[in-house]
């Protein structure tokens, strides 16, 4: 791959569902559909929304090791990052990728104290394409 940081941006930018991996209180993954990232720094930093009282929440407080995965089905290729996930409950993070319409999820509108950001940081990756993978 030539410029990773481009390739995979690019195919993070246009999926419409995203998946996240956690582990569970055995040691288990779990993973979750989610929309997609309401924001990204490069392909280090990727912020998520979701629900305080979610049980990923809860897992993530507990192990911040985390997985996640961008599926791009047009041409059958996919990113898995590998990382740590941190729960930002700031009114600085909670504002930064709050948008129109959250009010559907989070009634109470950006200082719901059910409302917070998943905040993952990428260590590393592998993609697939072309009926290869390859590691970065």
């Amino acid at each position: 791959m030539i410029d990773v940081e481009k390739t995979i941006g690019n195919l993070i930018d246009k999926v419409g569902i995203s998946f996240i991996g956690s582990i569970d209180n055995e040691g288990f993954p779990n993973m979750k559909a989610m929309l997609p990232p309401r924001k990204r720094e490069g392909i280090k930093h990727i912020y998520f929304t979701t629900n305080t009282s979610s049980m990923r929440v809860t897992q993530y407080r507990d192990n911040p090791k985390a997985s996640v995965y961008f599926y791009d089905k047009r041409f059958f290729r996919g990113v898995m990052l590998k990382g740590t996930m941190e729960v930002l409950e700031d009114s600085a993070s909670k504002e930064m990728i709050w948008q129109d319409g959250d009010t559907l999820y989070y009634p109470l509108g950006v200082t719901d104290p059910d409302y917070c950001v998943l905040k993952f940081t990428a260590q590393n990756g592998r993609f697939y394409s072309n009926f290869k993978s390859e590691n970065f």
